[in-house]
């Protein structure tokens, strides 16, 4: 029993419209980055869904590496985003403007 892999591809699609909606919308900063991984992970799934179709590893390999820079920079851009909330007291990306101190 298989599932068909369209069923994979629409769910990344969805999951990759919700991050884009949500990133649009929203104006907290850690909300904003949640919605950017919840994006990569879609682009992730679409990654090991070709991979599995056509019956190589490339696509596996290359969600290894996604996963390896996603988590450097979520250490990266929350410890930014970190700074940033405890010097201005707020982490709303519309009081935060050019990083002026």
């Amino acid at each position: 029993m298989s599932i068909d892999p369209s069923y994979y591809l629409a769910l990344a699609g969805l999951m990759f419209a919700i991050g884009v909606v949500g990133t649009l919308t929203r104006r907290n900063a850690i909300v904003i980055f949640m919605f950017i991984e919840l994006m990569l992970n879609a682009v992730n799934l679409i990654f090991v869904t070709f991979a599995r179709m056509w019956g190589n590893v490339d696509g596996q390999v290359l969600v290894f590496f996604v996963l390896v820079v996603a988590a450097a920079e979520a250490v990266v851009g929350l410890a930014i985003i970190l700074v940033i909330a405890r010097r201005r007291e707020t982490s709303n990306v519309d009081d935060i403007s050019m990083l002026k101190w």
